[in-house]
């Protein structure tokens, strides 16, 4: 039986740690502030700004909430993205994604200030993570290397291979593994006979948001497997882009879904935002 990688554990442990962190800083009259922009009502974005800030409360962060109407321009969005730049006593800057249709996304995040992109998004936060300088790095990808550390998974010298090339998990991941050492390999959709690269992999990623895609012809035995992906099924049961019940029999260890990888992203924001003071 393989080993569950217990996300709502280690981000538990993460937050814990924040936490005493942000109360030293406190001691010494260091505050931090995240502030988070919302457009719109999508529920799904509500769920997660919720989180957001009940994960700022915790920990002991100020959090600035701004619910903006559908409505608004882009223009009003990046003269309020400006404004928050500008504020000093404002450490992070984060704009949930997606945005209205009538408003460019990449424009809008490139106004936010690097030093304050604490989702890791920014192309300079991207540069700064392939050149290896400190910086903000990508929130799932960096979960993902916690994941793997804090349960005892050696990275250097792996074969590690991910399936997808997202901005926001398929590339930033392939940085951060090749910072631990791994030996790197980016599947994605012109990829040439998938099954036999990911066999390759004594750690795989799967980020390709198709629900229970990788069964365990895809995988080899004894590989450590992550899930990143989430899905509803008509049964309304929650289910990855990893068809768990397929594969979990022939790995060494593996991310549930739920409760693997999706806890750590907020964590990793946290991170980010507790970094934050020291940029």
């Amino acid at each position: 039986m393989a080993f569950l990688i217990d996300g709502k554990k280690i981000s538990a442990e993460i937050k814990d740690e924040l936490k005493e962190q942000v109360a030293a800083l406190a001691a010494k009259g260091t505050t931090l502030t995240l502030a988070v922009i919302q457009v719109g009502d999508d529920k799904a974005s509500s769920v997660y700004v919720g989180n957001k800030k009940k994960a700022c409360e915790y920990i002991g962060v100020q959090s600035l909430a701004y619910e903006l109407p559908a409505s608004t321009t882009e223009e009003e969005l990046l003269s309020l993205v400006k404004e928050l730049n500008e504020r000093k006593d404002v450490n992070g800057i984060l704009v949930q994604l997606p945005l209205p249709k009538h408003i460019d996304e990449d424009k809008v995040l490139l106004a936010i200030d690097p030093d304050k992109d604490v989702d890791g998004f920014h192309p300079v936060s991207v540069g700064r993570l392939w050149i290896g300088q400190k910086g903000y790095e990508s929130c799932t990808p960096a979960g993902i290397i916690q994941l793997l550390k804090r349960s005892g998974i050696e990275i250097a010298g792996k074969e590690c291979v991910i399936v997808g090339r997202s901005n926001i998990v398929g590339k930033p991941m392939a940085a951060l593994l090749l910072r631990e050492n791994g030996t790197v390999t980016v599947c994605h959709s012109r990829t040439k006979d998938l099954a036999s690269v990911t066999k390759r992999a004594d750690i795989l990623v799967v980020a390709i948001g198709k629900p229970k895609f990788i069964t365990a012809e895809y995988v080899k035995e004894g590989a450590v497997v992550i899930d990143v992906g989430i899905h509803r099924m008509e049964d309304n049961k929650l289910c990855g882009d990893v068809d768990f019940a397929d594969v979990e029999p022939h790995v060494s260890a593996i991310t549930p879904v739920p409760g693997g990888v999706g806890p750590m992203t907020i964590a990793m924001l946290m991170c980010n935002v507790v970094r934050s003071a020291e940029q």
